[in-house]
């Protein structure tokens, strides 16, 4: 089990040490791309079907356009809160929704139950969302339990986004945070990995608090300053590393470093989609220079779940020996073959989804559109995969492998 350190933050120079380092390596280009094709090459396991990618990439495109599936469809989810148009960076609900959005990033990981397939999972119970006026509450499993979990805090009063209170033990001890977390009545477990989540809420709490105001609003007014306000994605992305010792979801693998960075990419994907503005021509608000956010230099997110339905869609192929571990629910050590290489080849497949839809649609005559990303992508599949396991939507109009177990790693990397 990977547990995040609580040591001290590093110094700004030896951040910024890392930083240059990793730009001087990479160009400034982003190293999740070319550590994953090394650790995609070298793991030699999973197999990426160039047939099954063309294939998934005009189901995808096809879907993403009949259902007007856009950033803006981030704002419809029930449980998000949304900040306020028109951008106002002066606005409460601006800092609240940022604050809320890094607090959910720091503890997206490790929703994988023991329970698969039986009642009991860990849930959560609350109403099904912000704007629903139904007293009949629903158990949220999965991600959204996490999600749910701090909106039912929040509606409760207790100010549980906020950095300076997270991080104090006196004004949120753990056993405040376990009670946060609490299943409902009929689970079985409780959240994977609370120990781990106290540490990082700690960490991460206190960075901010020390060296930004205590805010995430701060953090990112800080790197628009660093930037002249010409930050991108990714720059903000390697920022977010470069500070926080929880977001550094790296490896070495046969010596070599390999750069995943899943929760950061969703940190700041997620802030991109929250104030994406109603229409795409206008600038976006927290990315106001002249190749605004440069979204498209950002990746998939690495975790379980879109693996699971890549391999669906067959674009990726896993061999035999990797399928009898996947139904045998076996646990993959962080770090090890076969999760290196199910993370590295779904980067790289969606990379190659990505350049099969721009092709797709410049064939169409829409390449002036909305550019497609791979983190769009990734929101439109970690969807599509969540109505399919819940029964909600079935894949059609492409061929499809069997649906098999995602792969089981216990890690704050995702």
């Amino acid at each position: 089990m990977t547990i995040v350190t609580t040591t001290s933050n590093p110094t700004t120079h030896q951040a910024d040490s890392r930083l240059e380092t990793i730009q001087n390596q990479f160009n400034n280009a982003n190293p999740v791309i070319a550590t994953s094709e090394y650790a995609f090459k070298e793991t030699d396991l999973v197999v990426i079907n160039e047939e099954g990618v063309k294939a998934a990439a005009h189901y995808i495109e096809g879907r993403m356009e009949a259902e007007s599936y856009t950033p803006r469809t981030w704002r419809t989810h029930p449980l998000h809160i949304c900040p306020p148009e028109p951008y106002s960076p002066s606005h409460p609900k601006t800092r609240e929704c940022l604050d809320w959005i890094f607090l959910i990033s720091s503890l997206n990981f490790s929703f994988l139950s023991e329970r698969d397939g039986q009642e009991g999972r860990y849930g959560v119970e609350w109403r099904e969302g912000w704007n629903t006026t139904d007293k009949q509450n629903v158990v949220h499993t999965g991600y959204w339990s996490l999600v749910a979990a701090i909106d039912r805090a929040l509606d409760e009063g207790v100010p549980f986004t906020d950095p300076s209170f997270y991080s104090s033990e006196i004004k949120c001890p753990d056993s405040l945070v376990g009670h946060i977390f609490r299943a409902a009545t009929q689970c079985k477990e409780g959240i994977p990995l609370l120990k781990e989540r106290i540490a990082i809420l700690r960490e991460n709490g206190s960075i901010l608090c020390k060296r930004f105001g205590g805010s995430f609003q701060t953090l990112y007014e800080a790197f628009q300053r660093r930037y002249n306000g010409h930050g991108t994605a990714l720059q903000l992305v390697k920022m977010v590393t470069e500070t926080f010792p929880s977001f550094r979801d790296e490896i070495t693998y046969k010596g070599r470093k390999v750069y995943l960075w899943k929760r950061a990419q969703i940190l700041v994907a997620e802030t991109w989609a929250a104030f994406f503005p109603p229409h795409p021509s206008h600038a976006h608000p927290l990315f106001p220079g002249p190749n605004g956010p440069a979204i498209h230099e950002l990746t998939m997110f690495a975790d379980y779940r879109v693996p699971q339905i890549l391999h669906h869609l067959r674009m990726l192929t896993y061999p035999p020996q990797l399928l009898k571990l996947l139904h045998s629910h076996a646990t993959l050590a962080p770090g090890c073959r076969e999760e290196v290489s199910i993370r590295a080849a779904s980067i790289i497949a969606v990379e190659k989804v990505r350049k099969e839809i721009e092709d797709i649609r410049a064939k169409k005559g829409k390449a002036e559109e909305l550019q497609v990303s791979s983190v769009l992508i990734d929101f439109y599949l970690w969807d599509l995969a969540k109505d399919v396991e819940m029964g909600k939507s079935r894949i059609g109009d492409v061929a499809t492998a069997e649906i098999v177990p995602p792969h089981r790693t216990r890690s704050i990397w995702y």
